[in-house]
C-alpha cells in the first residue's frame, strides 16, 4: 500500500493550520486552526474488509517536570511514550482519501463527539479517543473526551524534534472488536493479528523556535 498527503510530504514539517497549537513570541503557543490533513492511499489488498487509520507520536516525554516550564528545557534524551493524536476504525474499504478540514478544522474545547461517524462518505466508521482527553483531565475549561483528530502541539521548551506516524492499516475483519471510548492503544493491540498490509506517512513538528525552521 502506499499512503500520501497534499497537506505535507513525508518526513517534512507539518505546517501549523494542521496542529493544535502555533508559536507564539509572546506567550509561546497560541491555539491554532487544528485542522486535519488530506490524506490519499492506493493498493488496499482485495482480501481487505476495513481499514484503520491512526496518528501517534512517539516523542512525548515520559516525565513532565520539566514540562513548558520557564528557564528549563525537557532534554532529547528524556525517554519517550507515545501520544495518540488520531485513531479511525472501521474505514469501508472502497475509501481512497480524507479531505483536509473534513474531521477537524479549529480547536473544540472539551472534545469533539464520538465515538459513531453518523453522516457523509465513511458513515458507519468510529473515532477513537485521542491523548488530549488525558491532558486536559481535571482542567474546568478544557477537560472531556476527546474524539477524532486534534492536530500537534509539543512542549514548547522541548529540545526534540516530534515526530508524527499517520498509519494506515488494511484488516481481514470489517469491524475491529473495541467498543466504547476506545483508545489508540486498544486499538492497535485489538488489530495486530488482522493487518494484511499497512503504509505510514510521517510529518514532523515543533514549538521550540530554535528546532522551528526559518
Amino acid at each position: 500500500m502506499k499512503l500520501w498527503s497534499d497537506s505535507f510530504k513525508d518526513g517534512a514539517a507539518i505546517p501549523g493550520e494542521f496542529a493544535f497549537c502555533v508559536i507564539d513570541p509572546n506567550t509561546h503557543v497560541a491555539m491554532s486552526a487544528n485542522r486535519n490533513p488530506h490524506l490519499a492511499w492506493s493498493g488496499v489488498p482485495a482480501a481487505a474488509k476495513s481499514l484503520v487509520l491512526i496518528c501517534c507520536d512517539g516523542d512525548v516525554p515520559s516525565r513532565g517536570d520539566d514540562v513548558n516550564q520557564e528557564g528549563k528545557t525537557v532534554p532529547a534524551d528524556l525517554p519517550r511514550v507515545d501520544f495518540f493524536h488520531w485513531t479511525l476504525i472501521d474505514l469501508p474499504v472502497g475509501t481512497a482519501s480524507i479531505a483536509a478540514a473534513s474531521f477537524a478544522d479549529g480547536v473544540t474545547a472539551r472534545g469533539k463527539a464520538g465515538p459513531q461517524i453518523a453522516a457523509g462518505p465513511v458513515a458507519g466508521a468510529r473515532h477513537g479517543l485521542n491523548d488530549y482527553t488525558g491532558w486536559f483531565a481535571g482542567d474546568a475549561d478544557m477537560g472531556g473526551d476527546y474524539f477524532g483528530y486534534d492536530g500537534p502541539c509539543p512542549p514548547w521548551n522541548d529540545a526534540l524534534l516530534h515526530h508524527y506516524v499517520f498509519t494506515l492499516y488494511a484488516l481481514d475483519i470489517a469491524r475491529v472488536p473495541v467498543d466504547g471510548k476506545f483508545t489508540g492503544q486498544q486499538v492497535r493491540d485489538a488489530i495486530r493479528s488482522h493487518v494484511l498490509a499497512q503504509a505510514s506517512l510521517t510529518g514532523v513538528y515543533t514549538l521550540n523556535p530554535a528546532l522551528a525552521p526559518a
